[in-house]
């Protein structure tokens, strides 16, 4: 039996090749890999905890891709690297690497110049990088844990609460409205909905 994945509005399907990528052959739907990759993503958190990291480290390629191999390894056999194929979302694939050294060159830039609120910060790198769609999957929870690190290690902030307040079908339908404002530069919404 196949991976049967059916994708919501606003998520990326995977191609073939990469659903064979899949390490837990037992896994057959969505609900199933939404458990299991959870347990991966609790896991990264948990060695993210206690750990003292500066902008010049969470704000790097390889820091971004230790990342998500930390969050889907358990899962997935690319986690890590970048997607090899082009999506309905993000950028071409071969510009991956260039787009994301802007980005973390332009992040750094904004902290070391307060160039933004810190909130502000840590939402503009989560918009950008999910974006650029680094992987095959898993980018948007793998942004929100970057946002989350740039608060609490970059700020010393708390870490965002991502629309957890509201209802789960009000949450998602404000996320997505609040990612369209941001894409023409009004990240507002994005922020509140990131404390909400």
């Amino acid at each position: 039996m196949g991976l049967n994945l059916n994708e919501a509005y606003g998520q990326t399907p995977l191609e073939e090749d990469e659903k064979e990528g899949l390490l837990i052959p037992s896994i057959s739907t969505k609900e199933e890999l939404d458990e299991f990759e959870q347990q991966n993503i609790e896991e990264a958190v948990q060695w993210s905890i206690g750990k003292s990291m500066k902008a010049e480290t969470i704000l790097t390629e390889k820091f971004i891709r230790t990342l998500h191999k930390r969050m889907y390894s358990d899962v997935w056999k690319w986690a890590g690297e970048f997607r090899k194929t082009d999506k309905n979302l993000g950028i071409d694939k071969w510009q991956i690497p260039s787009a994301l050294k802007v980005l973390c060159d332009d992040a750094i830039y904004w902290v070391s110049n307060d160039s933004f609120t810190p909130d502000e910060i840590a939402i503009r790198f989560k918009h950008r990088i999910v974006s650029i769609h680094c992987f095959p999957n898993g980018n948007g929870r793998h942004s929100r844990l970057m946002a989350d690190l740039i608060a609490e290690k970059v700020f010393k902030r708390p870490l965002f609460s991502w629309g957890s307040k509201k209802k789960s079908v009000d949450a998602r339908t404000a996320y997505l409205n609040a990612v369209k404002l941001a894409d023409k530069n009004d990240y507002s919404s994005l922020i509140k909905f990131a404390r909400s």
